[in-house]
């Protein structure tokens, strides 16, 4: 099955990789040219110069937002067949998708958005959570795909993944600030916080950032997580419009955003999602490594 992938970051790269692995025929488009190359060396897939080259009957993006997305299908989709399908593994706006999917309805082409949970090291393992979400048909189509990626979860209508997307991120956000908050001030009591994440985890605070984000990500002084504070801060902004339109309470989530929207104006372009815990350290007046 011939398949296009644009977008060959830290994430899409894996992806794309993963692919070609699995068997299927992979082209591949990125902005970045070098990009492009270095994931098509000894991975038997092809990188073209510009999106309309993309075209094959499924037709992957792993791009930064919904606007990035539709530069891509507004170059592509008059090369797509009537049935394609055009998937979106990003976290883009439920609204934008919605667009895109009647922008490619003129086309005869079907939208899928199917944003992706996990590290880079699960994308380029086939590990990867996608919440698909779009027409039951589309997603046949598209399934073969999204399960050589990773475990597919059918969750609504077209937007409902980008949905999800969001507000999962707003939770996991809120566990890595809270987290760390706990961990600042068991430091301040002079406890270590090795042996704090090792009681937590096996109580009933346990969670994701406690098992991995801190031990391996900010405890190592790495801060190398692979996932951008920028990008997590537009999750956050998309998750605040959501719980904005929901109603209902909602101080939790803001004060999370908060916190992103000072870390992102005060660390350096391009930090890590991870570092946002520097600027609660500088706000504590204290570290958590030694």
């Amino acid at each position: 099955m011939r398949i296009g992938f644009a977008g060959l970051g830290t994430m899409g790269g894996g992806m794309c990789r993963r692919l070609a692995e699995a068997g299927f025929e992979v082209t591949a488009f990125d902005l970045d040219a070098a990009a492009a190359e270095r994931v098509a060396a000894g991975a038997g897939v092809t990188a073209v110069a510009r999106p309309a080259e993309l075209a094959a009957p499924v037709v992957v993006t792993m791009l930064p937002d919904g606007a990035a997305v539709r530069a891509v299908a507004e170059q592509l989709l008059e090369h797509l067949e009537p049935g394609a399908v055009l998937v979106d593994t990003g976290s883009s706006d439920p609204g934008d998708t919605r667009e895109l999917r009647e922008l490619a309805a003129r086309y005869g082409v079907h939208v899928v958005d199917a944003p992706v949970s996990g590290s880079p090291a699960a994308a380029r393992a086939g590990e990867l959570t996608l919440m698909a979400a779009g027409d039951a048909a589309a997603l046949d189509l598209a399934e073969p795909v999204l399960a050589a990626l990773g475990r597919v979860y059918r969750v609504g209508p077209s937007g409902a993944g980008h949905a999800l997307k969001a507000l999962n991120n707003l939770l996991s956000s809120i566990s890595l600030a809270a987290t760390a908050e706990v961990l600042l001030a068991g430091r301040a009591f002079g406890l270590a916080p090795e042996l704090m994440l090792e009681v937590i985890n096996a109580s009933t605070g346990r969670n994701h950032a406690a098992e991995t984000k801190l031990p391996a990500h900010v405890l190592t002084g790495t801060f190398d997580s692979g996932f951008a504070l920028r990008l997590m801060l537009k999750d956050l902004r998309i998750a605040a419009r959501l719980l904005d339109e929901a109603g209902g309470p909602a101080d939790l989530s803001r004060a999370c955003r908060g916190i992103w929207e000072e870390a992102h104006a005060k660390l350096p372009d391009g930090a890590d999602n991870v570092e946002v815990v520097r600027w609660l350290e500088a706000e504590a007046g204290r570290e958590l490594r030694a």
